[in-house]
């Protein structure tokens, strides 16, 4: 999701180092039992750093909890998933926040998760979600943000995207490890179907590169290497509100933008289960819930939370866009397999 100012050129800085931090979190867990319990969470790296939503959130949380709150930053949420699948029930991670609703049935098949009994009875997300097991704690629409300064004519639909100028590069990430990535492959399937791998093709002369995550991928266009990139219709109010610029402003589609929604998840394998949910109910509190908007750059899930005015218009698309998630399961390894092959890549 789009962070603050770091994270918009150099964000993802995390997986050259995770390793060491892997290793630093199974030591902590060793030496902290005779002190006060770690809570391990895995999440996306632009949730961690100092402009992000992780340290007040470890503030605050260990101020009520009575534990050592650690955030291990990984690459985006499709990557945590592939992490949590190669550790298995070995994992060190007690909690895992940053998936998307597109993920859930896969997170689920890998058995590694318990049923969350958070009350989310306050939560309130376009289409509506409801899950035993995952907690929603934040949204935002897929955009194409583009620079005013060198487009003057934005692609009004998405199919004026696919068929625009080659010249005009753009940026995307690549839905094996990036969220975004992965809602830009199934946007295109929802609106092409089985067209989807001859709009790859003719889109791809377009795409300047396609970046593991959102940050490299953001960074090259705040750099002005490109002039749109895959982001989020929230995007700009950073801009806004940080920089007070109007510079950078996302794409709106008549045909409608492609929904995410972040959730989060207690794994079986938690020391301390109850502490595991004690923290995803926390992630809905208001207190929470009010500073999402301004260090994680996303929508919050509670209606009463007083948004700033340049997340108005972010916070309103007529058509929001979705792929059912069991539908997302049982064909992505397909629908990836057809993007790979359409952009000519292995």
């Amino acid at each position: 999701m789009p962070a603050s100012s770091a994270s918009h050129s150099t964000r993802r800085l995390a997986p050259l180092v995770l390793g060491a931090a892997l290793a630093s979190l199974s030591t902590t867990h060793a030496l902290a039992q005779d002190d006060k319990p770690v809570l391990a969470v895995y999440t996306y790296d632009s949730f961690t750093p100092d402009w992000g939503p992780g340290p007040k959130i470890e503030k605050m949380f260990e101020e009520v909890c009575d534990c050592d709150l650690r955030f291990v930053g990984l690459e985006d949420g499709v990557a945590i998933l592939n992490r949590l699948k190669l550790e298995g029930a070995s994992t060190e991670a007690d909690v895992a926040l940053g998936l998307t609703t597109d993920l859930i049935p896969e997170a689920k098949a890998t058995g590694l998760f318990v049923d969350s009994h958070v009350d989310q009875s306050d939560i309130s997300v376009p289409t509506g979600f409801s899950d035993p097991v995952f907690v929603p704690y934040d949204y935002s629409y897929l955009a194409f943000v583009y620079d005013t300064q060198t487009i003057k004519t934005p692609p009004k639909s998405l199919d004026d995207l696919v068929t625009g100028d080659p010249q005009v590069k753009i940026a995307i990430e690549d839905p094996r490890t990036s969220t975004p990535g992965l809602g830009f492959l199934l946007w295109m399937k929802a609106i092409y179907g089985d067209e989807a791998a001859a709009k790859w093709q003719t889109l791809s002369d377009r795409i300047l590169t396609v970046t593991p995550g959102w940050s490299e991928a953001y960074g090259l266009f705040t750099n002005g290497e490109v002039p749109i990139v895959l982001s989020y219709t929230t995007s700009p109010a950073y801009h806004q509100i940080e920089e007070k610029s109007d510079r950078y402003q996302a794409a709106r589609f008549s045909d409608g933008q492609y929904l995410q929604i972040e959730v989060g998840g207690a794994l079986k394998s938690a020391d301390r289960p109850e502490l595991a949910r004690n923290f995803l109910a926390f992630m809905l509190t208001p207190e929470v819930q009010e500073i999402l908007p301004t260090t994680n750059w996303t929508l919050p899930v509670r209606d009463d939370i007083a948004l700033p005015p340049e997340f108005e218009a972010p916070a309103k698309v007529e058509t929001p866009i979705s792929i059912d998630p069991q539908t997302v399961a049982k064909n992505r390894k397909a629908w990836t397999q057809e993007w790979l092959e359409a952009l000519g890549r292995r």
